[in-house]
């Protein structure tokens, strides 16, 4: 499979500021290796800029140690690290944070403050309630063994129905995978093919600026059982 991984090397000269999710990239679920990591904060030492880190899976590491966050590995005060809590707790919270720099703070406390004029007090004041108890760590490793579980329902599905006419992506972290077909199919008639078996699939060509040389299609898993996600693969390897 091609490298998906974000290269530093390759960044416009232009360029001031970068958006990056390192520890899974959405969509192609790419997760940037350390010396990508190292580079990257050179380059921002090197322009004098500010990297935004969105870590939306962060919490969802299935092999081996996870990667330094690129907050962790920053010593000059260079990373806005953004985190969320739609993805472990319930999307409808709608509740994320900021970590920023000091030299930072009162320009995000200004814009938050004209952006909105408040936050949702009675949502927060449960939430770390809901923390200070223990009870978040104990749900969030509980929901780690679930995606975890449907995780490698997934990937033998695919092994089972799918394999070899497909490579795969993303399965190191997060909760969604890609499908990349070894032959060249066309995403909308797949799209619309699996729909009429009952599976819905994401083409992966409009997150692009420019159409990729061959179709994938992202898959996610963290709301569906075993069983649900074994017999969708199963419908899926008829429609490729």
């Amino acid at each position: 499979m091609r490298n998906l991984c974000l290269n530093p090397a390759k960044l416009p000269d232009q360029a001031s500021l970068v958006f990056v999710t390192p520890s899974h990239q959405f969509p192609t679920g790419a997760i940037l290796p350390l010396a990508r990591r190292l580079e990257l904060l050179k380059w921002a030492r090197r322009k004098n800029s500010i990297i935004v880190e969105n870590d939306h899976d962060g919490e969802f590491h299935y092999e081996g140690r996870p990667l330094e966050s690129l907050r962790g590995l920053d010593t000059e005060g260079r990373i806005v690290y953004l985190g969320t809590f739609s993805r472990t707790v319930f999307p409808a919270l709608r509740i994320g944070y900021l970590i920023v720099p000091k030299s930072l703070a009162p320009a995000f406390i200004a814009a938050k403050w004209l952006n909105d004029l408040h936050s949702a007090t009675l949502e927060q004041k449960t939430l770390a309630e809901f923390i200070n108890s223990g009870m978040y760590e104990r749900h969030l490793r509980r929901l780690r063994r679930r995606n975890a579980a449907r995780r490698e329902a997934l990937l033998e599905a695919i092994h089972k129905y799918l394999e070899p006419r497909v490579e795969v992506t993303g399965d190191g972290s997060g909760a969604h995978v890609v499908l990349w077909p070894l032959k060249r199919i066309a995403e909308d008639i797949a799209i619309g093919q699996a729909a009429m078996r009952g599976v819905g699939i994401y083409g992966i060509s409009h997150c692009f600026l420019k159409r990729p040389s061959r179709p994938g299609f992202i898959l996610g898993y963290s709301r569906m059982n075993g069983d649900e996600i074994r017999e969708g693969i199963r419908l899926l390897g008829e429609t490729f």
